[in-house]
């Protein structure tokens, strides 16, 4: 009787052990800070409690000890392999954030210790073209363009024709006497000396037919 009551206590301690040892506890979850493939934050839940309890997980961002704000809340089932979830979150360099889990009736209490990210934060994969090296050639510059200004300035700068003593027109008749040669010079000598050979053919004709009165 005796031995059988020790092979029932040992037996008893086994199956309590085994027990303790499928339950679920805080030593089941584990949280990681990391990027995704477009440089976003993440912060990572595990939970390996392979009797699939339903954990719900809470993540707060700390400051001064103190929780700063609350980032999200999500419920996990573990695995044997595994069970994660993921919270987005665009976190600093060596911040620190509490993640809190509960189980019903078995747990309720903080991973330890606190999340701590790393070093270096995420960064977003730039989009932006890099700008070309290569300088961009200016256009020629157009012939009639660099022709334009010596036309400009052989027509401004056209040479006033040699020997033309012209007078400027008047306006109307004026009383002003021109110096110079003029247009109409040779019309007023040609009427003179028109006048002069009249004149003297009538003084001619005058003292022929006096002459011709005397003798008859």
């Amino acid at each position: 009787m005796r031995i059988l009551g020790v092979a029932s206590a040992t037996a008893a301690l086994a199956l309590g052990a085994a027990g303790n040892a499928l339950a679920c506890n805080i030593r089941d979850f584990s949280a990681v800070a990391s990027c995704d493939d477009n440089g976003k934050g993440l912060i990572t839940v595990k939970d390996i409690d392979s009797s699939g309890k339903t954990a719900t997980v809470t993540v707060y961002l700390e400051s001064n000890g103190a929780d700063a704000k609350q980032i999200g809340e999500q419920t996990v089932n573990g695995t044997k392999e595994g069970a994660t979830i993921t919270f987005s979150e665009d976190w600093a360099a060596n911040s620190q954030y509490r993640v809190h889990v509960k189980v019903n009736g078995l747990v309720d209490e903080d991973i330890k210790p606190l999340l701590t990210t790393p070093g270096k934060a995420c960064q977003t994969a730039d989009t932006t073209p890099p700008a070309s090296d290569t300088p961009t050639p200016s256009a020629p510059a157009s012939p009639s363009d660099s022709a334009a200004p010596s036309a400009s300035a052989s027509d401004s700068a056209a040479p006033v024709p040699a020997g033309d003593n012209s007078p400027s027109p008047a306006a109307g008749t004026s009383n002003l006497a021109e110096t110079g040669a003029s247009s109409s010079t040779p019309m007023i000598a040609g009427i003179a000396g028109g006048l002069v050979v009249i004149g003297g053919g009538a003084v001619f004709f005058g003292m022929r037919r006096r002459s011709a009165s005397k003798v008859g």
